[in-house]
């Protein structure tokens, strides 16, 4: 699962949750996948991601690297921030692992790179 995919998941579709975002991560194996840098495509997501979220969740698994905490200006989206911006949201993959509500405690397992968000009966 790509930190891309993270920034956009939540868990408020459990019986009582109200937000259920973010989700927090239990990595227990992260690779780095190698895919193509296309500026476009991250000019296009910027707007999309809440980026303090991505931050945050980048430095919990320890991948942040030189992503500045604060998203620049506009102006200031240079080919070194779009390289390292590219490699937190579409390299950084977790393999295994948790995905936690941050409401009920309620575990989502990663598994292969996939996410299982399925709820019990009793959930819903």
């Amino acid at each position: 699962m790509k930190l891309l995919t993270h920034n956009m998941l939540t868990s408020n579709i459990i019986k009582g949750v109200t937000k259920g975002y973010p989700l927090k991560i239990e990595c227990q194996q992260i690779e780095i996948v190698e895919t193509e840098f296309n500026k476009e495509f991250l000019e296009k997501m910027i707007p999309k991601i809440d980026y303090g979220v991505l931050c945050r969740a980048a430095d919990q698994i320890g991948h942040l690297g030189d992503l500045p905490k604060v998203l620049p200006e506009t102006s200031d989206y240079n080919e070194e921030f779009m390289k390292e911006l590219h490699r937190v949201l579409l390299k950084v993959e977790i393999k295994e692992g948790n995905l936690v509500c941050p409401e009920t405690g309620r575990k989502f397992p990663v598994s292969n790179g996939i996410p299982n968000m399925l709820l019990n009966e009793e959930e819903v």
